[in-house]
């Protein structure tokens, strides 16, 4: 008997039945095959349901930002075409007719190419199919999980692309604010009829991610509630297994971790664990939202003691999960006795020409729009290593937030508050090339649709605040070695979630414990007053409440600009002509260790 038999074995049934699904197991004839004959065969049955998750927008092996094929250090594919490839040949293997396609979720958000149909052609506008729904389609997906990055272009784009998939958008979790009614469909239950066989109906659940409350406050508050994943989820399934579904798979755009990057005022963000763990009836699991490669973990129910299968892909079609499923035929419904999955990589097939065909024009048509140059730069301004020493590509960000932050206060009551801003380093990758400079010169800077806010913050909320920022770095005494690649991303804080500063300057002394870190802050050559007042420039996200940042969150509101940040970017370089560092580029802080600098 296979040890994915053992493992996967799942269901408390007689005596007598168990002792005939274990002969069965062990005989070749017990496994029917896609148009098998009738006798031993229809007793049991394979079926596959093939996964994939945060594609972001990926359906080209290309990188916008660089202008080439998508490559990185472990040489890894990306995108549908590709992904398609790889469905091919598991169909081929498996029979059309015995797998399912899903995916768990942030499909039209993440590349220039989602960007475009977006803000610059949005669907919305021009009835165009988004060419994520077009790939997708092709592909003959037969369900997909709501991400949170589904929420940021606004409900409008949302739903356009709901319109245009040919499969249900799922979203468990996602209520109408004001009459509690489901707003998405909960699930599906698709039936997989195999020659010879009693049809099998499988249940596929899509939840996602309760932080989209704060998230994409702007674009949901007061519209939509996100409850619970696991709460949800116990309401779902036995409805699903009433209704019928033999197998039940949650597609669950939530990471393993059982950590919230939120704090505890919304139920978890990361609850796949707690999902298997506590919701009896789940077959498995497709995790989304983490970016991690899982391919095959089992979790204990802890109330049946069944054991549930949770799988993720890797991130924007670099793998693809495929979960089989044996079920074997007891007192003359199916019932789910083994389950496993791999993952297959997507470097190892050629692009899928029928994706790639379908969806050429867009992908050109954004090609050339993110070639465009239009300005250029004094000298060239890179962020690898904006985080660890104040650099002019993220001064850049900071002048251009500051000055639209300054310019929307004229003529209000806080026109003379000191405008300070901050930013993070969104991708280690961004230069601004010294010459001409193009729209996708700043894509890749400021790589998410985030816009602009203004709030008000004291100075003790601002030491507080950076305070916060700097637990990015690992504690590192005096003296010892300060090695760049393992100096940050300190307690798993992603660099997304380190804050940088301007207007003010400050040191960061990372041999200090967190907490205690922030020294020399100081405002116009002063120590900075904890009860002066100050306009900070920040970004939809952070003045959500993402990241947990302090103070923020609840800072009274100055200035709300619906137009990207990215945007301003581009705005500023079309009305200046030249991007110059010496116009604003100081050094407003650096990293200490009593006082010494950690880098010259």
């Amino acid at each position: 008997m296979s040890e994915s038999f053992i493992r996967g074995h799942r269901r408390a049934i007689a005596a007598v039945a168990v002792s005939c699904v274990a002969a069965l197991a062990l005989a070749p004839a017990a496994t029917a095959a896609p148009g098998g004959s009738k006798g031993p065969e229809d007793r049991t049955a394979t079926i596959t349901v093939l996964g994939t998750s945060d594609l972001h927008g990926y359906i080209e092996n290309w990188d916008y930002f660089t202008n080439a094929e998508y490559d990185d250090a472990a040489h890894n594919d990306v995108g549908l075409a590709k992904v398609s490839g790889l469905i091919n040949q598991v169909r081929a293997d498996r029979g059309k007719e015995s797998t399912l396609l899903i995916d768990a979720g942030d499909t039209i958000q993440g590349t220039s190419l989602t960007d475009y149909f977006a803000t610059v052609e949005p669907v919305t506008e021009s009835g165009e199919t988004h060419p994520m729904a077009a790939a997708m389609n092709a592909m003959d997906y037969d369900a997909a999980a709501l991400g949170n990055h589904e929420f940021n272009y606004g409900l409008p784009l949302l739903r356009k692309y709901e319109d245009q998939l040919d499969f249900p958008l799922l979203g468990a979790n996602v209520v109408d604010s004001a009459t509690g009614a489901e707003a998405f469909t909960p699930y599906v239950i698709k039936t997989v009829k195999l020659a010879g066989q009693k049809p099998i109906r499988v249940g596929i659940l899509g939840l996602t991610n309760p932080g989209i409350a704060i998230w994409d406050k702007n674009n949901v508050e007061g519209k939509l509630r996100f409850p619970g994943i696991v709460e949800q989820a116990a309401k779902y399934v036995p409805e699903m297994k009433a209704a019928g579904a033999d197998v039940v798979v949650v597609s669950s755009h939530s990471g393993t971790s059982g950590t919230s990057s939120y704090g505890g005022d919304l139920p978890l963000e990361n609850a796949s664990t707690q999902l298997a763990e506590q919701v009896p009836g789940i077959d498995a699991i497709l995790v989304g939202h983490a970016h991690q490669e899982i391919p095959e973990r089992f979790v204990t129910n802890k109330q049946t003691g069944d054991q549930v299968l949770l799988t993720e892909p890797k991130n924007w079609g670099m793998r693809l999960s495929v979960m089989d499923f044996e079920l074997t035929k007891v007192r003359g419904q199916w019932d789910v006795t083994s389950a496993s999955s791999e993952l297959l990589n997507a470097n190892t097939v050629p692009a899928d020409p029928k994706v790639s065909s379908i969806i050429a024009e867009q992908h050109q048509r954004v090609i050339d729009y993110v070639n465009t140059p239009i300005g250029t730069a004094t000298e060239t301004m890179s962020a690898a290593d904006a985080r660890i020493r104040d650099t002019a590509v993220m001064d850049f960000v900071n002048e251009v937030q500051a000055g639209a932050v300054d310019k929307a206060l004229e003529g209000t009551p806080n026109a003379d508050l000191p405008v300070l801003s901050i930013v993070a380093p969104f991708n280690r990758a961004a230069v601004i090339p010294e010459g001409p400079v193009t729209i996708r010169d700043m894509a890749g800077l400021y790589v998410f649709p985030n816009t602009l806010f203004g709030v008000e913050m004291t100075g003790a909320q601002v030491k507080d605040y950076l305070e916060y920022s700097a637990k990015y770095f690992n504690q590192t005494g005096p003296g010892a070695p300060v090695d760049p690649a393992t100096l940050t991303n300190a307690a798993g804080t992603p660099d997304y979630n380190y804050d940088m500063m301007s207007g003010v300057s400050y040191d960061i002394d990372i041999s200090k414990p967190v907490g205690e870190r922030i020294t020399d802050l100081s405002y116009n050559g002063a120590p900075i007053d904890p009860a002066q007042r100050f306009a900070v420039a920040t970004n939809n996200y952070r003045q959500s409440g993402g990241g947990n940042f302090p103070h923020i969150a609840s800072a009274p509101v100055l200035v709300n600009q619906t137009t990207e940040i990215r945007q301003l970017l581009i705005d500023y370089l079309i009305a200046e002509g030249t991007i110059d560092p010496s116009t604003f580029f100081e050094e407003s802080w650096k990293l200490t260790r009593d006082g010494v600098p950690v880098f010259g």
